[in-house]
């Protein structure tokens, strides 16, 4: 059976409306982390979408698996962690720490649990190149014989109307609505589904930052996006940083600065706003990610600040593409890459 880390989680185009027609299956879209989950006999492991071992971060999981009746499997999930009656993601971000003794506390204190959504191999049988529909009989089967505590059956509906309800309530525990094609197999690391989303996000790279005015404090972070050549590009920035995180992000930030930062497109360019001020910046190692809530685009940049949203620790900086600021897929769009 492949690695999990061998195996790139299939991926999602955003769209701006949910598809119509007979053939679309739709899920809700959790907040948590994306998980292909193995087990093969006693072994265990978690890999993450950017292909980092979630295992040691999470041995409840670990454990709820290896107490499965079936002893050979590969499941695409998501790991989620519920605080009362919606999910955490700082939560989930907390856990990703280097200590062993704070994870171990945490695993008891908050307990993490995994949301399954496709199956790909079970008992040495490949599920990979059969069609979702019989994915998901099958991956329904296996949670009827496996289902414990900690594990869960994500939803699935094939009604457009159901899922425009999950869509209306997304925000806490739900990040959106995913529709997949009930006549396809499983893609590896393609954008074979489509998702919808209450608001516009993407991820991106921390490649400088600039201080405040009169102030040795982070007053904005400058963004970057990978092109298909491998450069960071200054897309834009986020000033919206709390005050109370401002001098620790700062010292750590220090801590990261190495030229050249951007190594595409770079901030401070010539304009007749630029002021001494903005054309100063430091230039970070890309190592943080972060996520970022935007308006509109122009030329591959946000035309405004954005809104930060949360930092992404469980996402690699080279998976900050330009893919992202695509334009949500029209109907008509969405009909010549499925199918009418």
């Amino acid at each position: 059976m492949p690695k999990p880390a061998a195996i790139a989680p299939m991926e999602a185009l955003l769209a701006e409306e949910l598809p119509t027609g007979e053939h679309w299956q739709f899920e809700p879209k959790w907040d948590g982390f994306r998980c292909l989950a193995r087990r093969d006999g006693g072994k265990v492991e978690m890999i993450s979408r950017s292909g980092k071992d979630l295992g040691r971060y999470f041995p409840e999981v670990l454990a709820t698996l290896a107490s499965l009746k079936d002893d050979r499997f590969l499941v695409d999930g998501e790991l989620i962690l519920p605080l009362g009656d919606t999910l955490s993601f700082d939560a989930l971000q907390l856990r990703l720490h280097p200590a062993e003794s704070r994870i171990k506390r945490l695993a008891k204190e908050t307990p993490a649990e995994l949301m399954l959504f496709d199956l790909l191999e079970l008992d040495g049988e490949s599920f990979i190149d059969q069609l979702l529909a019989q994915r998901r009989s099958a991956l329904e089967q296996f949670y009827k014989r496996n289902a414990l505590e900690g594990l869960h059956l994500s939803p699935a509906t094939r009604d457009r109307q159901t899922a425009l309800a999950w869509l209306e309530r997304s925000g806490g525990a739900l990040d959106g609505v995913v529709a997949k094609w009930l006549d396809q197999p499983y893609r590896p690391g393609e954008r074979a589904m489509v998702k919808v989303k209450q608001q516009r996000t993407a991820d991106c790279v921390v490649g400088g930052f600039r201080y405040a005015t009169k102030k040795k404090e982070v007053g904005s972070l400058l963004l970057g996006l990978y092109d298909d050549d491998g450069l960071l590009n200054h897309v834009g920035f986020t000033s919206a940083i709390p005050a109370s995180e401002r001098p620790k992000l700062t010292a750590d930030l220090e801590r990261l600065i190495k030229p050249p930062g951007f190594t595409g497109a770079a901030p401070g360019g010539p304009s007749r706003w630029a002021t001494e001020r903005t054309t100063q910046w430091q230039p970070l190692k890309p190592e943080l990610v972060v996520e970022v809530r935007y308006d509109q685009v122009t030329s591959r940049r946000f035309r405004h600040g954005t809104g930060l949203v949360r930092w992404r620790l469980d996402k690699a900086p080279k998976q900050c593409t330009f893919e992202q600021l695509a334009p949500p897929l029209r109907p008509s769009e969405l009909a010549e890459i499925f199918g009418p």
